[in-house]
């Protein structure tokens, strides 16, 4: 069953600069129970792109007129775009959705103990008592690999070490149960043992309660033991979706193939790293055309002046590419 739809979403900030683009008409779809891996380097747009689900985006964001996000909740639409004053937006912020952000520390007060912060927000959004509530967060604390939970839930987010507090927020993050929930680069201060915990916690989660996951990575090995699907974004654009396997194994974009010939070989320690050349472009010097033409080394002339629309390579696997397409007599 969906659960969430975006529909050519378009978000500008307007800034001293001018006004620029972050995210520029992307679409995707998630499904109960689906875990979507959302894959780029960093300054994709990858981030920006979440936090419109939940619009948490700050006051100079400018959505576009054709923008929709959707959330499907008992059978009912949510215009989540349309949403307005605290109380509405209280339904998709905390409660049916929940995100963990990269920063730990963005998502505790530093006077409130890791408790007291728990408690309010299953009290809040689950009506429950504080004393369940409690019970709830310590036993979610001790599932995600925080040894003596029940003291832990006493401290304060500056007493507990940078992974701890990464834990200690995922933890809050799945405590209300939500059905959609925003993983931003979750297991990035985690050492191997504890992402393998965190992942599989995820993977039980969503057996147990049905929800579904936008898991947001620069680490393609991660995507691959989790997602369902994955998107790939450069520069504010979904330039290939497909299955996990799909892309992974037959990538038809050149940024998919360079994010996987990046990759470290574990079976030929002599291969040399294969960075993709360049740096990815400013918003405010965002190109013409490709956006990823720049950086491209199948880049022809018409890169630079058209856009791509995608090519389906498959079932449920498409990608924007010129060079690819043709080659593939997609065209």
């Amino acid at each position: 069953m969906s659960l969430l739809n975006v529909n050519n979403l378009t978000l500008q900030f307007d800034t001293d600069e001018g006004r620029i683009t972050a995210v520029d008409d992307v679409s995707f779809e998630l499904n109960a129970g689906e875990v979507l891996g959302l894959v780029g380097e960093s300054g994709s747009g990858k981030s920006v792109t979440a936090k419109s689900l939940m619009k948490l985006n700050p006051d100079n964001a400018v959505y576009g007129e054709g923008s929709q996000i959707t959330l499907t909740l008992d059978n009912e639409n949510i215009d989540v775009l349309s949403l307005k004053s605290g109380n509405e937006l209280q339904v998709i912020r905390g409660g049916a959705v929940s995100m963990i952000f990269q920063e730990p520390m963005a998502s505790f007060a530093p006077a409130i103990s890791i408790g007291d912060q728990m408690v309010e927000q299953l009290t809040l959004h689950k009506g429950i008592s504080k004393r369940e509530a409690a019970e709830i967060s310590i036993e979610m604390l001790d599932r995600v690999g925080i040894s003596d939970a029940a003291k832990r839930f006493n401290q304060y987010a500056v007493e507990l070490s940078g992974g701890m507090r990464q834990r200690a927020m995922i933890a809050m993050a799945l405590s209300t149960r939500p059905s959609l929930l925003i993983a931003d680069e979750p297991t990035t201060a985690l050492d191997v043992t504890i992402q393998a915990q965190v992942i599989d916690l995820m993977k039980d989660l969503i057996k147990e309660f049905g929800m579904g996951i936008i898991f947001i990575t620069h680490d393609l090995g991660v995507i691959a033991q989790t997602a369902d699907r994955v998107a790939v974004m450069y520069l504010g654009k979904l330039v290939e979706q497909g299955t996990v396997r799909d892309v992974i194994k037959n990538p038809s974009h050149p940024y998919t193939r360079g994010l996987l010939n990046a990759l470290p070989k574990l079976d030929n320690l002599d291969t040399p790293l294969m960075p993709i050349p360049g740096d990815i472009p400013s918003p405010l010097e965002r190109p013409e055309g490709c956006v990823f033409h720049t950086r491209c080394s199948v880049a022809e002339p018409r890169c630079q002046q058209s856009v791509p629309s995608y090519s389906s390579f498959g079932d449920n696997h498409k990608a924007a590419c010129f060079v690819t397409a043709e080659q593939q007599g997609n065209v």
